[in-house]
């Protein structure tokens, strides 16, 4: 999962500080401008749509807790401008800057875009989007939703690699280490330096919700795919944690969504999905809460409606580093409905984004053998048991927090796969 706040600050474009001499303070942390995009074709029809991605990006990136992004009217006096990277940094005391491009070929329109580091002016990151022409508006706003999420993990990975350096890293240092460490993949190994890491944050800044989220989430990850015998006593922390992490930031969208997932494992799905709603409301890019909305219609017996969440999580988010869990999601979706050949696309499309999340081998295989192609469907169960020794049926029938009888029914079909497919009883 992506975090979008890392402070608890407001949220909101910063101040925009005097770009008439160079400032000779250390940039602040999440310090960003985003420089008018160039319109390449040089179309006075387009340039209304070239400014609106600047300044709706200059909007969303604001949105991350704990960020100065540089106001509009300074970031546009740049514009039309040769200015020298470094000196931009300079003027307005900034760690980075994202420039780009906007330009119409044929029935397309291209979008370039990269990020800098303003003190080095080190290109840190780059991407291009090709999007069909349709409507202006419509297009703007998904190609700020991908930006604004790609440029949420670029950020804490750079964040992150400047404050390993640091002597006496602080609790905001440290939060960005362990979301570096959350975002190499959920394993054991990795949850577990996150976990060291958002342990520290607290202790060092209690006042920080976000080290209490960190917490939270490692526990809900540990809890969700590992099934271990203290699964329900971590749940339980993790709502304790998140519980606290909002009365310290009420408008945390990240600490929502993840309420929601604990909801939804405590047999509350319609609260879950009322959390889930409060985060987009708070961050309308926060593709994972579309997502997990589509999760917890499985829950509630209509997996028929799982796919188009999905759909919508991947359109915001098309290279999120939660799309192996995403389509998991439609994958088990499908198998409930009955369509295995189409589960079993979404599942080795999961596998293709992460091999490491065993649910997925054990869905696929459960699946596979239903279609009889049981050597594949073996092969796929002891994937899965490879990364968790600890799994068994009895536990994933323990796990399943609905009493729903539509969901009852479709577990009893993944079951009956997995059986066929060689996974242990108990």
């Amino acid at each position: 999962m992506r975090v979008y706040a890392i402070g608890t600050g407001s949220e909101g474009p910063a101040s925009t500080p005097s770009a008439s001499a160079p400032n000779e303070q250390e940039p602040p942390r999440l310090s960003i401008v985003v420089l008018p995009f160039a319109n390449l074709g040089g179309d006075p029809e387009q340039e209304h749509f070239v400014d609106g991605v600047t300044d709706s990006l200059t909007t969303d990136l604001s949105r991350i807790g704990g960020s100065i992004v540089i106001g509009r009217n300074t970031a546009f006096t740049y514009k039309g401008r040769r200015v020298d990277l470094k000196q931009i940094g300079r003027e307005l005391n900034i760690r980075y800057i994202l420039e780009g491009s906007v330009q119409r070929a044929g029935a397309r329109m291209r979008v370039n875009v990269q990020l800098i580091d303003a003190e080095r002016g080190k290109h840190l990151w780059a991407a291009r989007f090709d999007k069909p022409l349709a409507d202006l508006f419509d297009m703007q706003d998904e190609i700020v939703a991908r930006l604004a999420g790609a440029l949420n993990t670029e950020l804490i990975a750079a964040e992150a690699r400047r404050a390993e350096q640091s002597p006496n890293p602080d609790s905001i240092d440290l939060i960005f280490q362990g979301w570096a460490w959350w975002n190499k993949g959920v394993t054991a190994d990795n949850l577990a330096e996150a976990r060291r890491l958002f342990e520290r944050a607290a202790a060092l800044d209690p006042a920080n919700g976000m080290g209490l989220v960190g917490i939270a989430s490692v526990n809900l990850a540990v809890a969700t795919i590992f099934l271990p015998d203290d699964r329900t006593a971590r749940i339980a922390a993790a709502e304790e944690s998140l519980t606290k992490a909002l009365s310290l930031a009420p408008e945390n969208a990240i600490a929502h969504l993840l309420l929601g997932v604990v909801q939804m494992h405590t047999n509350r799905s319609l609260q879950g999905i009322r959390s889930c709603e409060r985060a987009l409301e708070l961050d309308r890019n926060l593709a994972a809460a579309h997502a997990q909305i589509g999760d917890i219609k499985l829950l509630l017996g209509q997996p028929e409606e799982t796919e188009a969440h999905i759909q919508e999580a991947l359109r915001l988010s098309p290279r999120d580093r939660d799309v192996y869990l995403w389509c998991m999601f439609a994958g088990l979706a499908k198998f409930q409905l009955g369509r295995e050949e189409e589960a079993v696309d979404w599942l080795r499309r999961s596998i293709e984004a992460d091999r490491n999340y065993p649910s997925s081998h054990f869905i696929l295989g459960a699946a596979l053998a239903h279609l009889g192609g049981l050597p594949e469907a073996l092969s796929e169960a002891q994937a899965g048991l490879a990364m968790n020794r600890t799994f068994t049926i009895a536990r994933l029938r323990a796990s399943v927090p609905s009493d729903n009888p539509a969901r009852i029914a479709e577990l009893e079909r993944v079951i009956d796969g997995l059986r066929k497919a060689g996974a242990p009883e108990s």
